[in-house]
């Protein structure tokens, strides 16, 4: 049983073949039969011309791109990215003029398949390498941005370029949802964090949409939910098998699952892609519960939450869950490690997904059961984070310059020793006294969206070239 995932449909491409009439035409034929095989055995959908529609269904001369963009128009709300390659030289304007008629303004990517040393001769050089740079400088000069594949050439059939399909794949992904993304405020800040203020009009800008509800509305909604409703037992038993539930009473697992019922029931009806949340103090005092491990779970079936209303930080998970196809969540930069400049402790308190930690339980809040008590405060979940490669991403709208702006690393949870509480782990970054004064500098809040796995180059791609953000990326290789 899931709890509520959000699932992501078949990709489709627009695929240009290009062609130059003084290399072999053969050439091309060929590779326009590779790329259809490949997209088929990696699942894709594409759209391409017909072998019918011009000689051998490439692209050269200006009719041929008018065919193609024309093609690509009727498709436009399918294709989620365009694919170019070229088995020979190809034609830099056909290719070019392809794209720019079609206006579909979706992420390209550029292949040119290698020559082998032994197949030189006429009847079989290619020549991508040098036409590859030739498409690629009048796409500058058209302003059409465009990725690059790993190796400046790579055969169509090769393991190397698939791998490059699926990254070109999370890119157009990206792009594409928060070209227009959904997501839900439940609640208002706390009145404390005035760091997690985000301009909600610079997000519509950028085509994010938020749909708030006020908290009290949701509690309204609960109070209209029978304890004995199906949906409310159904999500009781989910819970239980979810994390260990030992130590919390029955009648704040009945409040969980409740606001579980009507969160889920929001989010569908509002066709929402995540959510961020007034997770304290109003909750506790007029419900009785901490919602983080509700949080955890939507977060663990790919619909991200985030705490503290953080909007933006809502924003980098989302970016990391498509990136990375794994859940992502929120934590605070929080301390430092002993006296090692490049580890810090990454923590919250806590409503990480699960499959972050190495074990779980569900307790009362470790923090707010201080100041509220404990019987208000069940529903919290704490563990150590698994050791694994990390991408982290921080969000911001800047108003004073208009724009979207990001911080991205990528780093290492260790093995390093620590006893502490919440949602935790040491994490090593190179050279992170950099990135933390990078982050005071910029005006960053004190979140951070959280991936194990190393997506950095991905999200880099996506965020500057096709969307528009700042970004500052702590990597060695960049």
């Amino acid at each position: 049983m899931t709890f509520l995932t959000n699932k992501s449909e078949t990709i489709t491409y627009g695929v240009i073949v290009g062609n130059r009439d003084v290399f072999p035409d053969t050439l091309a034929k060929e590779g326009r039969n590779d790329i259809i095989e490949v997209l088929n055995e990696l699942g894709y959908n594409y759209v391409i011309l017909n072998e019918d529609d011009t000689q051998y269904g490439v692209v050269e001369t200006y009719q041929d791109a008018k065919k193609c963009a024309e093609l690509f128009k009727t498709n436009k709300d399918q294709i989620y990215g365009i694919i170019v390659i070229l088995p020979n030289f190809g034609d830099e304007k056909g290719i070019a003029n392809a794209l720019k008629l079609s206006n579909l303004n979706v992420p390209v990517l550029i292949q040119a398949s290698s020559d082998e040393v032994d197949k030189m001769d006429r009847n079989h050089r290619r020549d991508a390498f040098c036409g590859k740079i030739s498409v690629t400088s009048v796409l500058y000069q058209y302003g059409i941005p465009f990725t690059l594949t790993k190796y400046h050439t790579c055969p169509i059939k090769s393991n190397t370029f698939k791998k490059d399909l699926k990254r070109f794949e999370k890119i157009c992904r990206i792009v594409k949802k928060l070209r227009g993304a959904r997501l839900g405020q439940i609640g208002t800040r706390p009145n404390a964090f005035e760091t997690v203020r985000y301009s909600e009009k610079i997000l519509e800008f950028y085509g994010i949409s938020i749909e708030p509800i006020d908290l009290s509305e949701i509690l309204g909604y609960i109070n209209l939910l029978a304890t004995d409703d199906p949906k409310v037992k159904e999500k009781q038993n989910f819970i239980k098998n979810y994390t260990a539930t030992k130590i919390i009473p029955d009648d704040s697992l009945i409040k969980l699952a409740k606001l579980a019922v009507v969160i889920e029931n929001w989010v569908r009806e509002k066709e929402l892609d995540g959510f961020a949340f007034q997770c304290w103090p109003s909750i506790q005092d007029n419900f009785g519960i901490v919602p983080c491990a509700i949080m955890s779970m939507f977060s663990e079936g790919l619909v991200p939450a985030a705490c503290e209303v953080d909007i933006t930080g809502l924003i980098g998970m989302l970016i990391l869950q498509i990136a990375s196809e794994t859940p992502s969540a929120i934590l605070d930069w929080n301390n430092n490690y002993g006296d090692d400049p490049n580890k810090m402790v990454l923590f919250h308190c806590s409503n990480l997904p699960k499959s972050f930690f190495k074990d779980t339980k569900m307790t009362i809040h470790p923090i707010i059961s201080d100041q509220k008590g404990g019987d208000v405060s069940f529903g919290a979940i704490q563990g150590r984070i698994k050791t694994k490669p990390c991408t982290l991403l921080r969000i911001e709208t800047d108003d004073l310059y208009g724009e979207m702006k990001a911080i991205l690393v990528e780093g290492n949870y260790t093995e390093d020793p620590l006893d502490t509480f919440g949602g935790y782990g040491v994490v090593e970054v190179h050279n992170l006294q950099s990135l933390l004064k990078s982050l005071c500098h910029g005006g960053f809040a004190h979140h951070v969206a959280a991936t194990l796995n190393n997506v950095g180059d991905t999200v880099y791609e996506a965020l500057t070239k096709y969307l528009g953000y700042k970004i500052e990326f702590h990597n060695t290789e960049i």
